[in-house]
């Protein structure tokens, strides 16, 4: 069992999926950190000093202390129940800046095998019958496994003299 394990544990796309998550977590402190240190103090100062980490609604008051309280941290402190809507425009800025780093990655990896597919190496010297999926000479224009006709390869283009 433990080598059936260790066989599956080291599959290629299980350690892939292991390396995307450890940089995912890593990203996602990147840009929770772009949000909160970059991207919302310049929207609080624009929104009248705002401190979007601590817009919060008091749903209890605090049994150690009673409100009313300047910030997030001292509200829990006295044990209040609050409602921290500005920590959730933090993350919702932060989603939408993960989901659009993903989005333009995904969009440049499809493009790039588009253009992969596309486009052979311009120094194949084989290709594949089309037919019996055998390798052959690029420049054939019959299958020698299975005799089938080929498409004729192109020439380059031979001038007229003047």
């Amino acid at each position: 069992m433990f080598k059936e394990f260790r066989e599956f544990a080291m599959r290629g796309n299980v350690v892939d999926m292991a390396v995307g998550i450890i940089i995912g977590g890593a990203f996602g402190t990147i840009v929770k950190s772009l949000v909160d240190d970059v991207i919302m103090p310049p929207i609080g100062l624009m929104l009248g000093n705002v401190d979007f980490t601590n817009l919060f609604v008091v749903l209890k008051q605090g049994t150690k202390a009673v409100g009313p309280y300047t910030n997030l941290a001292e509200a829990h402190t006295a044990g209040a129940v609050t409602l921290n809507y500005g920590q959730f425009i933090n993350n919702v800025v932060s989603f939408i800046i993960v989901a659009f780093a993903v989005f333009l990655l995904v969009r440049t990896m499809n493009r790039l095998q588009q253009r992969l597919e596309h486009h052979p190496d311009p120094e194949a010297t084989t290709k594949e019958c089309t037919y019996c999926y055998t390798t052959i000479n690029i420049k054939a224009t019959r299958c020698p496994n299975c005799t089938s006709e080929l498409d004729a390869p192109t020439a380059p283009a031979k001038k007229k003299p003047r």
